[in-house]
C-alpha cells in the first residue's frame, strides 16, 4: 500500500537518484507507514550525500530500532554524538534504546544526565527526570532480585 502510494516519489528518483531532498522525503514516508526497513534504506541513501546530518542519523536509528535492529541504531546514535555530542535528540534516543533494547539502566541514565547536564533547562526537562528515576527503580530491582546480568553495585 505505500509502496503504491509512494509511487510518484519513487519516479522522480529514477530521474534524479542523488536528489538528497527526494530521498529523505522517501524515507519519512515509509517511516511514517511504519516501513523501518525501507525507510532506513532510503534515509541511509541521504546519509551518504550529507554524512554530517544529524538529524537524518537520529531519525535512521529509530528506524533501524523499530526494525529490530538495536545495535545498529546505537551505532548510528553513536556517530550521531561524534558529530554533535551534545545534540539533545541523540542523546534522549540514545538512553531510550539503551533501556529499551538492550535493558541497560545505567547507559541510559549515563545518556540521560548528560542530556540534562549539556540542555541545563531543555523542555521536557520533568520528563528526561522521570526517566531517570525510573530506570534507577529498574537498575535496583535487577540487582536486588539477582537476575542474571545484572550490574552490580
Amino acid at each position: 500500500m505505500a509502496d503504491k502510494k509512494a509511487e510518484p516519489l519513487l519516479e522522480q528518483l529514477k530521474k534524479d537518484p542523488k536528489n538528497k531532498d527526494l530521498l529523505l522525503r522517501v524515507g519519512y514516508f515509509y517511516k511514517s507507514a511504519h516501513q523501518f526497513k525501507d525507510a532506513a534504506r532510503y534515509l541511509e541513501q541521504g546519509l551518504l550525500l550529507d554524512p554530517q546530518n544529524v538529524a537524518v542519523r537520529t531519525e535512521r536509528a529509530s528506524c533501524l530500532y523499530y526494525d529490530g535492529d538495536i545495535d545498529g541504531a546505537l551505532a548510528e546514535l553513536q556517530q550521531s554524538l561524534k558529530i554533535s555530542p551534545t545534540d539533545a535528540n541523540s542523546l534522549f534516543n540514545l538512553g531510550m534504546i539503551r533501556l529499551n533494547g538492550k535493558q541497560d539502566s545505567a547507559g541510559a541514565i549515563a545518556a540521560w544526565q548528560e542530556l540534562l547536564k549539556t540542555h541545563p533547562s531543555p523542555d521536557k526537562k520533568a520528563i528526561v527526570e522521570q526517566l531517570i528515576a525510573e530506570a534507577r527503580q529498574q537498575k535496583n530491582s535487577a540487582i536486588s532480585s539477582g537476575i542474571p546480568g545484572a550490574p552490580k553495585e
